[in-house]
């Protein structure tokens, strides 16, 4: 059976001055892959994910996404909206407004962007932070919330809205070991529910025993792909045995989740 390709990528490329991050990129994401980027810091990893959100702006290649297609060198307003209102994107730092309660900060965009009803978005936003564990938080600042649960809130605001991809840009990477777990529970639970992701992560337990393919970049290419248990029980390249080799060695206790 064919499966349902949502996100096609195809010779995407970003320089920053001198500097070239991504030398031709090349993905398919199909619905409900939960697809993890790993691979050395520097190797272009959270660059792909922003300039897939426009968040960057690509300088070539093309990306069609659920048959409409985007070229990155001429990317119009109207474009960039209409695809950031069918994804969602968790950022490395959570980005929450400060002022703002945590069920304030996942339904302004339902209230300001979609113009959604205040009273249906707030009924939404509660049904989102119950589903992340946050059920007795909706009235607590930022500033109240562990690193976690601010995590926590920033995965409710990108669930709001029913996308039909979520980019997570290392979304533990801020946080003390202990937080870790709880913000990879609720993404596992997000992956057994069939939602499509993407996630640059360092956590090889998620990449190995949540995500279904692994791909594995350096140097602002793809060097390996790979369904996930290929991916770490027979990798093809030696730079991918390479990798796969120095991180057992410098985290061997930390394996994200197993």
């Amino acid at each position: 059976m064919e499966k349902d390709k949502i996100l096609d990528v195809n010779g995407i490329r970003k320089s920053f001055g001198s500097l070239e991050v991504l030398k031709g990129v090349d993905l398919t994401v199909n619905r409900g892959d939960v697809i993890a980027i790993v691979g050395p810091s520097g190797s272009g990893k959270t660059t792909l994910l922003r300039c897939l959100n426009f968040l960057e702006i690509a300088d070539a290649g093309t990306m069609t996404f659920d048959g409409q297609v985007y070229h990155f060198g001429h990317v119009t307003r109207r474009e960039m909206a209409g695809l950031r209102r069918r994804t969602g994107f968790v950022f490395q730092n959570y980005n929450l407004f400060a002022n703002k309660t945590a069920l304030q900060n996942v339904t302004e965009g339902l209230i300001v962007a979609r113009k959604i009803p205040k009273e249906q978005a707030v009924r939404t936003g509660k049904e989102a932070l119950d589903k992340v564990g946050l059920s007795d938080r909706y009235d607590y600042y930022p500033s109240q919330l562990s690193g976690g649960q601010q995590q926590r809130v920033a995965i409710a605001r990108a669930m709001v809205t029913d996308p039909e991809i979520i980019f997570f840009d290392e979304p533990t990477s801020a946080l003390d070991p202990e937080l870790t777990g709880e913000v990879l529970a609720v993404m596992r639970s997000l992956a057994e529910e069939g939602r499509t992701m993407l996630v640059v992560t360092h956590e090889m337990g998620f990449a190995r025993n949540v995500s279904n393919r692994v791909i594995f970049m350096e140097n602002g290419v793809v060097v390996e792909e790979a369904a996930s248990a290929d991916f770490f029980e027979h990798p093809k390249e030696e730079r991918t045995k390479e990798f796969l080799r120095l991180f057992r060695e410098k985290e061997p206790s930390r394996t994200g989740m197993e």
